[in-house]
């Protein structure tokens, strides 16, 4: 066939085969680029499903360093932590977030201690421990902000203390990081990291990972201070000023209806970028899988190789055991 009637370039020969389709792939995903969240609870020997999120548990320290091994084994390098507090630990300052014996700190020292090559990040924010479900002290109906800081500070060092790698302020307070960044370096903690959820959406997609913490706000909603789905430059700023204030990276928070978001942050900043595919997404995957409506391992490789082509560099996901056992085999 002459030219002119058909051209010379043929994409298709680029996608002939696998092997060749995988030596041209222009991103690629490995298990240590996931984050692995783990949910812990006060207890012995117990291991609870959380009913929002089909074959995604609560488990007791003990059991959790089960879990752990099962995700060290398949080559995840870091776990993201975040406790379940007794409704009798809550009240409105968030007290028991610095309890040196308390639940977070005890899960940080013997993950530590068990694995200690394992990167243990920590949330930092007061709605598991807040009486009112906020991220903040609440007065009058309002989330304070200046004095919310001097506590999450405080709560940054004390995971610090109890040998976190990372903490992971996920509340939107403004100055939080810079806050952390100097309480951390006055308390000797200078090699401490921070992974600030910079761009943390007021998102519908949380529900499931509120059943799991029992952490809903008691009143209205988090509009305030997180931020409104309409934006993307309000996005770039929060993470360019999150850089300027110290933070190592910097997150987007959900995932998948935001991947122009993790784009914009990629193109603005010099540090790595991180999003979280958030337990809604999690959710709405398998139960589309569970009704046969999609295939799950399909559609869940499909979702993670999205956000790296958006531009992530890490990837916390619920999906983290499972996509990198999938890997693994290939």
């Amino acid at each position: 066939m002459p030219y002119g009637q058909f051209p010379y370039q043929r994409p298709r020969r680029l996608r002939i085969s696998s092997a060749i389709r995988d030596m041209v792939a222009e991103n690629h995903l490995k298990p240590a680029d996931f984050i692995a969240p783990v949910f812990v609870m006060e207890g012995e020997n117990m291991k609870e499903e959380i009913p929002s999120m089909p074959d995604y548990f609560r488990y007791t320290l003990d059991l959790l360093m089960d879990e752990i091994r099962e995700l060290k084994e398949v080559g995840i390098r870091s776990v993201l932590v975040f406790v379940k507090v007794p409704d009798d630990k809550k009240d409105n300052k968030g007290t028991e977030a610095l309890n040196e014996q308390g639940l977070m700190q005890r899960s940080v020292r013997t993950i530590k201690k068990e694995f200690p090559d394992m990167l243990v990040m920590t949330d930092i924010a007061l709605d598991p421990y807040s009486s009112y479900g906020h991220d903040g002290i609440v007065e009058e109906g309002e989330i304070l902000n200046d004095e919310s800081v001097e506590v999450l500070a405080e709560i940054a060092v004390s995971h610090a203390r109890a040998g976190a790698d990372y903490v992971a302020p996920s509340d939107m307070m403004d100055g939080r990081i810079g806050a952390m960044r100097d309480a951390l370096d006055d308390d000797g903690f200078k090699h401490t990291g921070i992974m600030a959820y910079s761009a943390k959406y007021a998102s519908s997609y949380y529900g499931p990972f509120r059943d799991a913490l029992d952490s809903a706000p008691g009143f209205g909603d988090k509009k305030t201070y997180q931020m409104d789905p309409s934006n993307v430059r309000e996005a770039v700023k929060e993470a360019r000023m999150d850089e300027q204030e110290g933070a190592d990276i910097v997150m987007v928070k959900p995932g998948l209806p935001y991947l122009d978001v993790i784009r914009a942050v990629k193109e603005s900043v010099q540090l790595p970028v991180s999003v979280y595919n958030v337990s809604g997404e999690y959710a709405m995957l398998k139960a589309a899988a569970a009704n046969g409506w999609l295939d799950e391992e399909e559609a869940m490789m499909e979702a993670l190789i999205g956000f790296k082509r958006a531009g992530a560099d890490l990837i916390a996901t619920y999906f983290a055991k499972a996509a990198s056992k999938l890997l693994n085999r290939k």
